[in-house]
């Protein structure tokens, strides 16, 4: 008995060695609100399909882990207040339960490698929180990039985090941390930070070739590939560096902690900037979703056995 469900699109695609991308869904149930989550969602999956790839939602429903939702359960999904929020340590509780919740980073990246999926795409990945050195409050996903083989593009780490921190434990577990067309490292609604990327590729090429010789060397773990928001929907770092501490001040006075705070952060972040940070949210997931599908492609590519 298989313990993930391909969609028969996902299945399909995978035995046929066609692109694929995964994508997490606690930015459908703790990102965005209703409706524009269910909309963004249908439109990341069909800037996947339009790029040549077959995108693979990964969820748990009802106790079952799925690579692939249908139009009906991206709905419900959509529509799923009290959904779990789901990493490393509780999906198999959730699964085990008959439980309902959407995968972070973490948990995406697990299910894609189950699934034999190379490549991810996300808004920013979690890291380092503020004031770490007191609560010890670390994302999963750093961990995971650590040991799990799938390359997760992102337009970095959430801008609500410590940054600096954040790379500095990448390095520590060894990931390749890839800027994509320039030497900044991207600060998610920030398509530039004053951080230098610790490396920089420039084509879905390139990148597809450093995924394939990693597992040729049996190095563990994944790549991180950060993606610049586009500069249309850029928001200065300066413009958001007061309105983030603002509201990471509130989250702190509320003794707001653990799971609780990225969506706190998030939410009023979208209310201090007028909306402005979920239209780069958006913007940004779109812009990640292209180029997924393009280094997913350059794999299946590179993997093809070669004409006769």
């Amino acid at each position: 008995m298989s313990l993930i469900t391909l969609a028969p699109e996902v299945s399909d695609a995978l035995a046929q060695g066609r692109p694929v991308v995964a994508l997490e869904s606690t930015i459908i149930t703790h990102g965005m609100p209703w409706p524009q989550n269910l909309e963004m969602a249908r439109k990341v999956e069909g800037v996947i399909r339009a790029g040549g790839a077959t995108p693979a939602t990964i969820a748990v429903i009802d106790g079952t882990l799925y690579a692939g939702l249908t139009g009906a359960q991206l709905e419900q999904l959509a529509q799923t207040p009290d959904a779990a929020k789901l990493s490393r340590a509780d999906l198999a509780v959730c699964m085990a339960q008959g439980g309902t919740g959407a995968t972070t980073v973490a948990a995406t990246m697990i299910a894609a490698r189950m699934a034999g999926i190379h490549v991810f795409a996300t808004g920013g990945i979690g890291g380092v929180h503020k004031g770490a050195e007191n609560s010890f409050d670390i994302s999963a996903d750093l961990t995971e990039l650590a040991q799990t083989a799938v390359t997760v593009v992102a337009a970095g780490a959430k801008a609500i985090l410590d940054i600096p921190k954040t790379l500095e434990v990448l390095e520590t577990g060894g990931v390749p941390v890839i800027a994509y067309g320039q030497d900044s490292f991207p600060a998610f609604w920030s398509a530039t930070s004053d951080l230098a990327a610790p490396l920089r590729m420039d084509t879905p090429s390139e990148i597809a070739r450093a995924h394939l010789l990693r597992a040729e060397l049996g190095l563990p773990g994944g790549q991180l590939v950060a993606n610049p928001i586009p500069q249309t929907a850029d928001i200065p770092a300066d413009t958001l560096a007061p309105i983030i501490a603002q509201a990471t001040t509130e989250a702190t006075a509320q003794g707001i902690t653990g799971k609780g705070v990225t969506p706190f952060l998030l939410s009023r972040i979208f209310e201090l900037t007028e909306g402005r940070s979920l239209e780069a949210n958006i913007a940004l997931v779109l812009n990640n979703a292209r180029l997924a599908a393009e280094i997913a492609a350059e794999i299946s590519a590179q993997l093809a056995p070669p004409a006769k």
